[in-house]
């Protein structure tokens, strides 16, 4: 009887105990922007990236992610293949700050109670991002500052990662933020007082990516394992 009911109290505490298991870390790494001034290569970053990130492991498969990211961002039109940019010169910077949460999943079971095994996984990750930016405009060639806003952005990530020693997990990922704006770069200022300064494609939205490194120390309780 009384393993009966120690193996009944681990089957219903089980999801609950498992859910207990937490990540915080860092990431590290560079970021690109993808819009009307500069290179249009997906991934290749030019200016560093950094942030801190938190992660509540529901399962083996499935996280619930939370994160602080901030980089400049920049484009330069000679640095473009396209004539036509090069041509007209612009460049810009904008300074990001990112607060985003969402799930990340695993394509193999990632159970982080078997510290002995050494585990590797890819995954994907997105959710919802919101960022704080300046509202560029261009004027006479020269990009400047308008004031300071915010916006919303998907995050689309891919990565691999494995468990390096007993409690750190090592990562390595490329995600990619569809924005809801297209001023990153100065091209579509809000501001009305700044319409006949608009330029590029006002029909595409702008992007930035991050690529890099995610370092993550787990900690929390352990599941209940039975005796047979």
């Amino acid at each position: 009887m009384k393993k009966i009911l120690v193996l009944f109290f681990c089957l219903i505490f089980q999801n609950v105990l498992t859910a207990q298991i937490h990540e915080i870390g860092v990431f590290l790494g560079g970021s690109n922007f993808i819009g009307d001034v500069g290179k249009t290569n997906y991934v290749d970053p030019n200016e560093i990236a950094f942030g801190i990130l938190y992660k509540w492991n529901k399962s083996p498969r499935h996280s619930y992610r939370f994160a602080y990211n901030q980089s400049t961002i920049s484009g330069n039109d000679l640095d473009s293949e396209v004539p036509a940019r090069v041509q007209r010169g612009y460049s810009f910077k904008n300074e990001i700050k990112e607060f985003s949460a969402g799930l990340e999943f695993n394509f193999f079971d990632f159970n982080l109670h078997e510290s002995l095994k050494r585990k590797v996984t890819p995954y994907v990750y997105s959710g919802l991002a919101y960022f704080i930016y300046d509202e560029l405009y261009v004027l006479n060639g020269d990009t400047k500052k308008d004031y300071r806003a915010g916006s919303f952005a998907i995050p689309m990530t891919v990565g691999i990662k494995g468990n390096i020693l007993e409690n750190f997990i090592l990562g390595i990922e490329v995600g990619a933020r569809y924005t809801f704006t297209d001023n990153l770069d100065g091209s579509l200022p809000k501001n009305d007082n700044l319409e006949p300064l608009k330029f590029g494609n006002i029909n595409s939205k702008d992007w930035y990516v991050f690529t890099g490194f995610t370092l993550t120390y787990t900690f929390g309780e352990k599941p209940c394992y039975c005796a047979d």
